[in-house]
């Protein structure tokens, strides 16, 4: 209780809060609407969206992704608050989380969203303005307070030990498994990650044995081709949490992923079962085998060919950023079967087998040769630029039988690539806070605790909004998945956002350990530097927006 004559400490908790954030969304849903319609009104001509028009609005259209990201962002939050409500474990943290989370991201609405540190969009961007309504101006207000930042801090120092600041709002099976991997994560990845780092060394074979054994590799494969048949959303609470412990670790399982969905989406019956059970049984490991020097995103224009002889191919070319080339066992190739086109048209997928190399010779097989690219992070699995000259396909190893399908069956794995690098970035922007939190509970200064001064404690605060934000974002994303629902704007906004999520959490716990946060005996470091590659594969940034743009418009 105060002493006499001290006032009573206002509550950060705002009343009747579930019900101020749901009368703010329709609003931003209006919003939404009213700056896509003025987007579609610049970039159309003689009634289609013009290509040209889009590139020339890039900006704005840009802003509008950002828009739409952070709409279904506000629409996802308030969701996991019902759900969490309807279950009888919405507390006060959850309560923060949602009336901060409100807070902040109706005020960039109205002030300017963060593409990047240089980069703000605004709605004058698009032509509009807003006057919020009462709801709305209330949490923009009243929301994300310093009173309500503190509260919540309080609060996840009281739980610091649990795997995510906040009930998640998962079923108790997805969170059966999420305990099981922070396990496997904390015990086995956690107290070795910074040392392979540092070292630039591949994650141990028994570490990927012990995943094998896990059923990591089969997490989605069909039961009956040896896999276990889950969903996307376990899958994404996997990489997740496994990413937490070390995102090259948390990404060996996207291999497999993505590899398995192009044979189950595109593969023939034979195909599906060869690869499938080895794949999930982690008999052999699979690397993505797409991307050329000078293309970047533009797969269409790649040059690699691959020619007929006989029953089999040929393969001849460049490829570069090939993660985890070395040791794995086949490749998912694409390449140019018709040498009469430049874009996708002509473009086929191989299942290409290649001998797994060792340290002493790491591209044994005939045809092959390749070179490691030294990277700031995400180094457990490393990069490559690799040469075919004369490479050898089995004929019965062109994906589906049929040329010229390539583009098309790497298109179907997108939606899932995506979501597991929303995962991924979640996993990590959860290790900067939890390393950020530790560092500043225990590094003393002017006699007490980092965490006890309030930017401090504000910078762990708006990690642990952002996080849940990102992350109700992803798991809705799978949730779709899961249900056949067309998910690829949805896919993309949670890797949008994540990524931006990640790399500010990382940025801020480095701030947080002040100078020592610099040094790389820290691990710190490495997370910031992991943290960086995830704004930039699986569709760098500014593509990702792009795309958001022209599936909004479409």
């Amino acid at each position: 209780m105060p002493h006499d004559g001290q006032a009573v400490p206002q509550s950060p908790l705002l009343a009747d809060l579930k019900t101020l954030t749901a009368a703010a969304l329709p609003e931003v849903g209006t919003l939404f609407a009213e700056a896509k319609e003025a987007l579609r009104g610049r970039v159309t001509l003689g009634g289609k969206i013009s290509s040209a028009a889009l590139e020339q609005h890039q900006f704005a259209a840009h802003a509008l992704s950002w828009l739409a990201t952070y709409t279904e962002s506000l629409r996802q939050l308030q969701s996991w608050a019902d759900r969490l409500s309807e279950q009888g474990s919405f507390g006060d943290m959850e309560a923060l989380i949602l009336q901060i989370g409100f807070g902040e991201y109706l005020s960039q609405i109205a002030g300017g969203i963060p593409m990047s540190q240089l980069e703000t969009a605004r709605l004058s961007d698009l032509g509009l303005s807003w006057t919020p309504g009462a709801a709305a101006a209330q949490l923009m207000a009243q929301g994300n307070t310093d009173a309500a930042r503190l509260a919540l801090v309080a609060l996840m120092r009281e739980n610091h030990g649990r795997a995510t600041f906040g009930a998640t709002g998962l079923d108790e099976e997805l969170e059966m498994i999420r305990d099981q991997f922070r396990r496997f994560a904390d015990d086995r990845v956690v107290p070795h990650a910074h040392e392979w780092h540092l070292k630039d060394e591949l994650i141990p074979m028994e570490i990927i044995e012990s995943l094998a054994e896990m059923g990591v590799f089969g997490l989605t494969i069909p039961e009956e081709f040896g896999g276990f048949g889950l969903s996307k959303a376990s899958m994404v609470v996997v990489s997740e949490e496994l990413s937490r412990g070390y995102i090259g670790v948390g990404s060996l399982g996207t291999r497999s992923e993505i590899a398995a969905e192009l044979i189950l989406c595109g593969g023939t019956t034979a195909q599906k079962a060869q690869w499938l059970p080895k794949l999930a049984s982690g008999e052999i490991l699979p690397t993505a085998v797409f991307t050329e020097p000078n293309t970047g995103s533009d797969l269409g224009s790649l040059r690699t060919r691959a020619v007929k002889t006989g029953d089999d191919w040929e393969v001849t070319g460049n490829k570069t950023w090939i993660t985890h080339a070395a040791r794995t066992h086949v490749m998912t190739l694409l390449a140019r079967t018709d040498p009469n086109t430049t874009d996708y048209r002509g473009l086929s997928m191989f299942l290409a087998e290649k001998i797994p190399g060792t340290d002493e010779a790491p591209f044994p097989t005939p045809g092959m040769t390749g070179g490691e690219i030294e990277v700031l992070g995400y180094r457990g699995m490393k990069e490559y630029e690799l040469g075919f000259d004369g490479f050898k396909v089995k004929g019965e190893n062109l994906l589906g039988g049929v040329e010229g399908q390539g583009f098309k069956q790497l298109m179907q794995t997108f939606e899932s690539a995506r979501i597991q690098t929303g995962a991924r970035a979640i996993g990590v922007a959860q290790s900067a806070l939890e390393t950020g939190m530790r560092y500043a509970e225990d590094r003393k200064q002017f006699g007490k605790s980092l965490i006890e001064f309030p930017r401090i404690a504000a910078k762990l605060a708006m990690m642990a909004v952002e996080i849940m934000i990102a992350r109700q974002l992803t798991y809705f994303s799978a949730w779709q998945k899961d249900h056949d629902k067309r998910c690829d704007l949805e896919a993309g906004m949670a890797k949008l956002l994540g990524a931006r999520v990640a790399w500010s959490a990382a940025d801020n716990a480095l701030q947080i350990h002040g100078g020592n946060g610099f040094a790389l005996e820290y691990q710190i470091s490495r997370i910031l530097c992991d943290a960086r590659i995830l704004n930039i594969f699986e569709g760098a940034a500014e593509i990702q927006a792009q795309v958001i743009a022209r599936r909004l418009l479409d």
